[in-house]
Parts: C-alpha cells; sequence; structure tokens
C-alpha cells in the first residue's frame, strides 16, 4: 500500500524537487518510519538528531517540538502571518548551495517547483526574463557575460524555479556556489 504525502501549497513535489527521499530512517518528531524522509534544510538552535517525515513537516509539529523554521522569512517580508508561518514552519525547504529564499508574487508565497538549468528556465520565458532582469540590477551590466552566464545554467549554477500561486507566472532566481 502506497502512502500518499501530504499536501504543500508552496512546496507541491518535494519528491521530484530532491527535498523528500524514499527511506526507511525514522523521523526525528514522530519516531516513525514513514518511508518518506526530509533530507534539505531546517534552521534550530537545538541539536536534532535526525531528518523528518513529511507529516511532521505538514503539521507543524517539526517545527513546534525542535523550535526552528525549515525556510528564511527574510524574503517574505509584507506577506500576512499566516503565509510566513505556512512557508517556514509546515513546508519543506529545498537544497541550495547558497542560503536559499522563497521568492513572492501578488502578494503571496510562490510554489517552489525545482532546481533547473537552462533549458528548463527557457521553458518559462517570463521567469528567464525576470532573472535576466535581476542579474543586470545585481551588477551584471556586459550584456555577453550575462548571457553566458544564463546559457550555462545547470553547469555549476542553476536556477531556482517558482509558480505563482496566484496567477501562474513563473519565477526564478540564480544559485550558484
Amino acid at each position: 500500500m502506497t502512502i500518499d504525502l501530504p499536501h504543500f501549497r508552496y512546496h507541491p513535489d518535494p519528491v521530484a524537487s530532491g527535498s523528500v527521499h524514499g527511506s526507511t530512517e525514522t523521523c526525528a518528531c514522530c519516531k516513525r518510519s514513514t518511508g518518506w524522509i526530509y533530507t534539505a534544510t531546517f534552521y534550530t538552535a537545538q541539536n536534532v538528531s535526525g531528518r523528518f517525515c513529511p507529516w511532521c513537516i505538514a503539521d507543524g509539529s517539526a517545527a513546534e517540538r525542535f523550535e526552528g523554521e525549515f525556510n528564511d522569512a527574510y524574503a517574505l517580508a509584507g506577506l500576512s502571518e499566516e503565509t510566513l508561518v505556512q512557508v517556514t514552519r509546515h513546508t519543506p525547504g529545498f537544497h541550495a548551495w547558497q542560503d536559499p529564499h522563497w521568492l513572492v508574487h501578488c502578494n503571496d508565497a510562490a510554489a517552489f517547483i525545482g532546481e533547473v538549468g537552462y533549458t528548463e528556465l527557457a521553458a518559462h520565458p517570463e521567469a528567464l526574463d525576470q532573472l535576466r532582469f535581476d542579474l543586470r540590477m545585481g551588477g551584471w551590466h556586459d550584456a555577453s557575460r550575462l548571457e553566458s552566464f544564463l546559457n550555462h545554467l545547470g553547469q555549476g549554477a542553476s536556477a531556482m524555479l517558482f509558480r505563482c500561486t496566484v496567477c501562474g507566472a513563473h519565477l526564478a532566481y540564480a544559485d550558484a556556489s
């Protein structure tokens, strides 16, 4: 019998994104072996021995018990307290080279889709254009260097792809080692 994973509005497929894996490991919170384990970020001052099952993330028990968060609230400033709690304490984070951060669009947190290279990002031209603009604003003034960087996403650098939960627009930011 296959158990359905909990639904995460802001991270709809944590298995595909690599944040949740099939595992016989026991959850550090509920002490059960559910067949799935979370392997990405968790921020806490406590010493946590082990990882969490998706159910302890979804219901908030892992964040509450270990006084931690799965995602940084920095980029979520200005959103409702309910959304802030949902993303930081009830949503799986994701693996990144730099500190992961959550994108916002239409006054709501966007849904994390996954880490992508140029080919996958090019399928979402609005996300590619937004990333190009953000990089220019961040100091990438040499257009040929910028395009070379974008064309090589997936080879030492990648883009984190999100989808707006309100309008469906795609967004991205670059992540590099």
